[in-house]
């Protein structure tokens, strides 16, 4: 089949008609028109188009090895550098589409899948069976062009104990018995972003899981298609609230959407399985594989864009207003540029110390992505209160579409006129400030981008414990040496 189409990927989730939840109720037409998801599945339509666009379809797709057809870039197994930079071109081609306000485009998964099927042979660790899987379900995503959800996280029920200590052994979702079928799954994990509106959900490890001589029930690695009996996505409130693009420039296009996952008795297929009760190839799956690496490189390629995207929404807002000659509002907006080039600059690093890992693919140097993961968590929140700075009270005068098209018009067009734009455009502009900065999408983009990769504190850990500093303190040591020898 190769790169589908927009029409395809919209066919394919209509057809496949998930249990999908929304204030109170199951979805039961086509989740494409239905109003909390047709923005942003006309949108990723449009993501999979660009794919069949005859100008970008020689860095948006390459030739599968298997079939000879065109498949997505963000499947490509990276030989070179060259490789990376074109997967690049590929990942911000979407991103500067949709502003980078859609932090689970399909590329997200794409790239970790490639990695984890080019490191089956770390799955067939604990059985070779699981190991064909995955690579098998590798090659399958690619050629089909399949679009994925994933849930990693359980329930935060008491973050004190383990989902054993739970009062219900199955709030977690973990195993319940293994039938001649396949693996039967009880419980819930959290949370499936773009849930019920993809082809199939993966369901990989929750990190940090305890090692025991015991198989783990909590401890597995799978994906279904997002239709399985037993499988059901819970969503919470709809931040698209059927406005048109004048009124909610974002939410009404990108609206993602964020879901519980449940499984009641699900039964997974053997042949979807690649890994199971053991917690030692669980634990081992983000890093060894070298997903995290590569689904850093898509995120740190796609917070480019969006930095870009906010630069340029504040550089049109001073314009508008005619407030760049100050110099409290240069020194902001100074602080987007150093920010913009301080994430390219991530980027370029990774990509020019990349190497060929184990598995045989050049793979970016975690280290520049690590710290970016680290740094935008921190920075974007820093870009929202700036456009609340810039724009003030702008941003709560910024009347609806309706009222351009009321009566009102001709005091809209005296009081809301700009130095250098029509209060139309002026009033367009602001909606859009608004959508990033205030509104509930806008904040639940700054939530997201905080909780990115996980708990920062935690990360921060992790990057302290990993990172090698007996360089820097052995060269401190040798100087204080030789300070006391001088005297």
């Amino acid at each position: 089949m190769g790169a589908k189409t927009g029409k395809e990927y919209i066919d394919r989730v209509d057809k496949a008609h998930a249990n999908v939840w929304i204030n109170g109720e199951q979805i039961k037409g086509k989740v494409s028109e239905h109003p909390a998801f047709k923005g942003v599945m006309k949108t990723q339509a449009e993501l999979y188009d660009m794919q069949h666009d005859p100008m970008k379809k020689d860095y948006m797709t390459y030739v599968s090895p298997t079939t000879g057809d065109r498949v997505g870039m963000s499947f490509v197994q990276p030989k070179t550098k060259e490789d990376l930079e074109i997967r690049r071109k590929m990942i911000q081609e979407w991103a500067k589409f949709n502003g980078g306000m859609m932090g689970r485009s399909p590329d997200y998964i794409n790239v970790g899948m490639m990695a984890y099927g080019t490191a089956s042979e770390m799955f067939a660790k604990q059985d070779p069976f699981y190991g064909k899987n995955m690579a098998e379900y590798y090659e399958y995503c690619r050629e089909n062009d399949l679009s994925l959800t994933h849930t990693l996280i359980q329930p935060q029920v008491n973050r004190g104990v383990n989902s054993a200590q739970l009062p219900d052994p199955y709030i977690a979702a973990r195993i319940v018995e293994k039938t001649s079928e396949g693996v039967v799954i009880r419980g819930a994990r959290l949370l499936a972003t773009q849930g019920g509106i993809t082809d199939e959900i993966m369901v990989f490890p929750s990190t940090l899981l305890k090692q025991s001589d015991e198989e783990n029930p909590y401890a597995f690695a799978f994906s279904i298609p997002n239709n399985t009996p037993g499988l059901k996505f819970i969503c919470r409130e709809s931040f698209d609230y059927g406005k048109s693009n004048f009124d909610h420039p974002l939410g009404s296009r990108f609206e993602e959407m964020d879901t519980i996952v449940v499984f009641d008795d699900v039964v997974v297929p053997w042949n979807r399985v690649f890994a199971l009760g053991d917690v030692g190839v669980c634990n081992q799956v983000y890093n060894e594989s070298n997903a995290v690496v590569h689904m850093a490189h898509q995120v740190v390629s796609k917070n480019v864009a969006k930095t870009e995207f906010v630069l340029g929404i504040l550089q049109l807002m001073v314009e508008t207003i005619n407030i760049g000659q100050f110099q409290h509002v240069q020194e902001k907006m100074s602080e987007v540029i150093m920010a913009l080039e301080t994430m390219k600059s991530y980027i370029t690093a990774a990509e020019a110390n990349a190497k060929i890992d184990q598995w045989g693919i050049m793979t970016p140097d975690f280290v520049p992505l690590n710290i970016a993961r680290h740094y935008y968590p921190k920075i974007y929140p820093r870009f929202t209160e700036i456009m609340q700075l810039l724009g003030a009270s702008g941003l709560m005068a910024i009347p609806t579409e309706a009222d351009f098209n009321s009566d009102i018009r001709p005091d809209l067009d005296k009081y809301l006129q700009a130095a250098n734009s029509d209060a139309y455009n002026r009033v367009k502009l602001y909606r859009l400030a608004w959508d990033v900065c205030m509104s509930s999408f806008g904040s639940r983009q700054t939530l997201y981008e905080r909780f990115f990769f996980g708990d920062p504190v935690r990360m921060a850990s992790t990057l302290y414990n990993g990172y090698d500093k007996q360089l820097y303190v052995d060269r401190v040591k040798e100087f204080l040496q030789r300070s006391e020898g001088a005297s």
